[in-house]
């Protein structure tokens, strides 16, 4: 088969993986002067398409073959689907070229399973290597690491890669067991405890020439409406692998239906927004300090899909607001909604010279149709109607129905939530 048909297949089966950032390099890897490529200390540059994924990276996969069964992928071994394979040596050239071309600044690499975990992890760490050793690539490498895979293998990978990941798909091993009963979920976690111990033992050794170790850390992906898990399930399972395994991010990805797929699987995906709502919740767990049963508690398992989560959270804890902005506690001002990160980072060194009213933040840029009925500011207290939160969650929610994903994903990423 012609590599670019090859090309064609593995991409276009590639496609079902989001996680693949390439944000948060930390320090420039170092080479000869004719080395290709560089990482730069905030990241390669990367784009995104309207749904939020990065497009940036070449993402393809070394194999769409695989020994394993899982129902809700589209390369499980019972699956009609054309093969195809690269040899490591094309998908070093295949890099390259595009490099050279300027399509891509880097290689996002996954492979379904051949053989065993073991063959198919040296592939992929082959390719990896060989950009960094024969051809001096500087660029961006991420690799999908098979989670049993010997651990030789995956300080390998670390080596040459400047991230890893392993997906886990599914949040817990009961749903695991009824769609991918060949996936372990304690050797996925094993495998990123061996990963998250390889990244401190590096980050400790922090002198010059000391090896590294995947240093833009380690991700992973689930899979939104395959199975009946709610957002609290998928939630709680994410915050557990930023407590424990210290990941620098959780992707989610919304399932979609496949051909031929098993009756086990729903006939439809779910709506896009509820994946929109998920990345809007892991915001507020990693940088709000919120915890995943508060926005998700035993009343309601699952996001609000008419109203961002912070939001939401505040209409069912009017008890809390409304906060004054120039005496609350940086905590309290992460929790209106409206004032994001660098926004309340503003406000706590703007009041210290004079008290804040209205027209001073919206030069801030605040979001005051979302944040004015929960805040306290110099010249404005919110009137009683404001405070009522069923007329507040109308007023909110009215023209709504049709969101701009792309905008709202922008807000997201500049902390404005």
């Amino acid at each position: 088969m012609e590599v670019a048909a090859k090309l064609a297949i593995l991409a276009d089966a590639a496609k079902y993986d989001a996680s693949c950032a390439s944000s948060g390099v930390k320090g420039r890897r170092p080479g000869s002067p004719t080395g290709l490529g560089s990482t730069a200390q905030t990241g390669i540059c990367h784009s995104f398409a309207p749904d939020g994924r990065c497009i940036s990276l070449l993402k393809v996969l070394l194999t769409n073959a695989c020994i394993y069964d899982c129902a809700y992928c589209i390369n499980r071994r019972s699956s009609g689907v054309r093969r195809a394979r690269f040899t490591p040596e094309e998908l070093v050239r295949l890099t390259l070229d595009f490099y050279r071309r300027n399509y891509v600044e880097g290689l996002f690499l996954s492979s379904g399973i051949v053989r065993s975990a073991d063959y198919t992890m040296e592939q992929l760490v082959r390719v990896a290597r060989a950009l960094r050793v024969e051809h001096g690539f500087g660029g961006y490498i991420h690799l999908k690491t098979i989670p049993d895979a010997s651990p030789a293998l995956i300080a390998a990978a670390g080596r040459w890669a400047d991230r890893l990941s392993i997906n886990v798909e599914l949040p817990t091993q009961a749903e695991l067991n009824r769609l991918a009963p060949e996936k372990r979920l304690v050797q996925i976690t094993g495998a990123m405890e061996r990963i998250r111990a390889g990244i401190d033992e590096a980050q400790a050794e922090r002198r010059p020439g000391a090896p590294r170790f995947a240093p833009a850390g380690q991700s992973t992906q689930m899979i939104v409406g395959a199975s009946d898990a709610t957002d609290a399930t998928i939630l709680t399972a994410a915050s557990a692998l930023y407590r424990r395994q210290r990941l620098r991010r959780v992707y989610y990805s919304a399932f979609s239906p496949i051909p031929d797929s098993p009756a086990s699987l729903p006939s439809r995906a779910p709506p896009l927004l509820r994946e929109h709502r998920l990345y809007q919740a892991d915001w507020l767990l990693r940088f709000y300090g919120f915890e995943a049963e508060e926005l998700t508690p035993a009343s309601t398992r699952n996001l609000d899909l008419q109203l961002d989560p912070k939001t939401a959270w505040a209409l069912h804890h009017r008890e809390h607001f409304p906060v004054d902005v120039n005496r609350a506690e940086r905590a309290e001002l992460l929790r209106v909604p409206g004032l994001g990160v660098r926004n309340v980072e503003r406000i706590l060194r703007i009041r210290r010279w004079h008290p804040l009213r209205l027209a001073d933040l919206r030069t801030l840029g605040l979001t005051l149709r979302r944040a004015r009925p929960f805040l306290l500011a110099a010249d404005h207290t919110p009137r009683p109607a404001e405070l009522d939160a069923l007329a507040l969650r109308e007023r909110l929610t009215a023209g709504r129905a049709q969101l701009d994903l792309w905008g709202s994903a922008v807000s997201a990423q500049h902390g404005e939530l």
